[in-house]
C-alpha cells in the first residue's frame, strides 16, 4: 500500500465521479421535466442543515478515530469505525448526497444521491481488498459485524 493510498483510499475518485455526475445532473435538470420534491424553502434548509451537522460531526470523529499516522496501517474498529467501516465515506453519501439533493429541490437530484451512493460501494473495493490483504482475518471479521456506510445492528451491541 503505497502512501496516497494509505492516506486518502478511494476518496478523490469518488469525490470526482460525484461532481461529474452532479454536474450531469444540473445539465439535465431543465430537460427532465421532473418536479421540485417541496414547495418549502424552510424544509429544504432545515434538512440541508442537519445534514451539513451530521456530516460534520461524523467527518470530526471519524478524524479523532482514526489519525492520518495509521491509516493503511492498524486496522482500527474503535470510534466511528465501530460502527461503520468508511465514516468519513459516509459523511458524504449518507448525509451530505442526500441533504444537497433536497436543497436543490428537484428529484433528478435525488436520484443522482442514490446513483452516486451505489458508486461508492463500488469505489471502496479497491480500497477493502488492500485491507484485506494488510489484515486478512480481521478484516473479514470486522466487516462481518459493521456496515460499509450505515451501522448494522449488531455494531451496537455491547462489546
Amino acid at each position: 500500500m503505497n502512501t496516497y493510498e494509505r492516506l486518502f483510499g478511494a476518496g478523490p475518485r469518488g469525490i470526482l465521479i460525484s461532481g461529474v455526475l452532479l454536474a450531469v445532473a444540473w445539465k439535465l435538470e431543465p430537460l427532465s421535466g421532473l418536479p421540485k420534491i417541496t414547495d418549502s424553502d424552510l424544509l429544504r434548509w432545515i434538512v440541508f442543515s442537519l445534514s451539513i451537522a451530521g456530516a460534520l460531526a461524523l467527518a470530526i470523529w471519524s478524524m479523532i478515530s482514526l489519525p492520518p499516522d495509521k491509516r493503511g496501517a492498524a486496522l482500527v474498529t474503535t470510534g466511528a469505525y465501530r460502527y461503520l467501516r468508511h465514516p468519513i465515506y459516509a459523511t458524504l453519501v449518507s448525509c451530505f448526497h442526500f441533504g444537497l439533493a433536497i436543497l436543490l429541490d428537484n428529484w433528478i437530484y435525488l436520484l443522482w444521491a442514490v446513483i452516486t451512493y451505489c458508486i461508492w460501494h463500488w469505489n471502496i473495493a479497491s480500497e477493502e481488498r488492500l485491507m484485506r490483504r494488510a489484515f486478512p482475518n480481521e478484516y473479514e471479521a470486522y466487516c462481518k459485524k459493521t456496515g460499509r456506510f450505515i451501522p448494522r445492528l449488531q455494531s451496537f451491541r455491547h462489546r
